[in-house]
């Protein structure tokens, strides 16, 4: 690992953005439930990871809200 950035949404800590030793990857490691889906997902451009991880969990709290005001 060569550096990585943290990725939060709304205080949430989601997981890493790591810089695979071709300087070119970059690999999330998942550390909350809601983003497991992108576990190990790797990709060539800066933002795109964190674009789609913010987009999924931001859809799953809100799933978990509509659940929650149905009961």
């Amino acid at each position: 690992m060569l550096e990585s950035r943290i990725i939060e949404i709304d205080g949430t800590f989601l997981g890493t953005v790591i810089l695979e030793a071709d300087r070119q990857t970059r690999r999330f490691y998942a550390t909350h439930d809601s983003v497991r889906a992108f576990h190990n997902h790797t990709l060539k451009g800066h933002d795109d990871v964190a674009l789609q991880v913010a987009r999924l969990y931001r859809r799953a709290h809100a799933d978990a809200r509509m659940t929650a005001r149905a009961k």
